[in-house]
């Protein structure tokens, strides 16, 4: 999905291809259903990216691995900022974002209901926010409002669909906001990406699917 909002976001036309699938059981991913994806694999389609999806591709040439598509795009669309040293600083904002998704799925992750309850209780009371007070820090610098340079980038947008998007990645949407209520810098990126059009109309209209 993030690959999607670049191209909106750059305001660049792309071809959107998902395979369908369903489930025997509802959930259940033994029970999966796909024929589209496995006429694919099975044809040879899927090798450049091992035999997996998601893949970009390019002038008839294939590329794998969702977060080396995200990277090519940012850097092919302009949103890896305005030179090497801001385009590093953007990397390791999304680095981050990386670290603080693996702890809370790890809160998410115990197997007693009570220990679970008790650390995603945790996670965005305490965790989240020292997080991400850490995170303020480390932001560069610069004109505002977005975290890197002047203009969005990347990092602004994996922050937002971690923080503040729509049907965004945490389960409890509005304990995610309050999160970065402290972090200036966090608050204000986080708002001027809410006021990208060509972003909010996607985000409104994007078509229902799980990937």
């Amino acid at each position: 999905e993030m690959s999607r909002w670049m191209f909106k976001v750059a305001k660049v036309d792309f071809e959107d291809c998902r395979l369908s699938f369903a489930f025997g059981t509802p959930g259940d991913f033994s029970t999966i259903i796909r024929p589209e994806f496995d006429a694919a694999k099975a044809s040879g389609e899927l090798t450049a990216s091992l035999g997996k999806v998601p893949y970009l591709e390019v002038d008839g040439v294939k590329i794998g691995q969702s977060k080396a598509i995200e990277r090519f795009i940012a850097r092919e669309l302009g949103l890896m900022g305005s030179n090497p040293v801001e385009a590093a600083q953007i990397d390791q904002l999304c680095e981050t974002i990386i670290d603080f998704k693996a702890a809370y799925n790890k809160a998410k992750g115990a197997s007693d209901a009570a220990e679970k309850e008790a650390a995603v209780t945790k996670y965005f009371a305490e965790d989240l926010a020292a997080s991400l007070a850490l995170a303020e820090k480390s932001i560069p610098a610069g004109p505002g409002p977005f975290l890197v340079g002047s203009k969005v980038s990347y990092a602004d947008l994996v922050f937002y669909m971690f923080l503040a998007s729509p049907g965004g990645f945490h389960d409890n949407a509005e304990g995610a906001k309050a999160a970065f209520q402290g972090c200036p810098k966090i608050k204000a990126a986080m708002e001027a990406v809410d006021k990208i059009p060509e972003l909010q109309e996607w985000i409104a209209t994007r078509k229902e699917t799980m990937f």
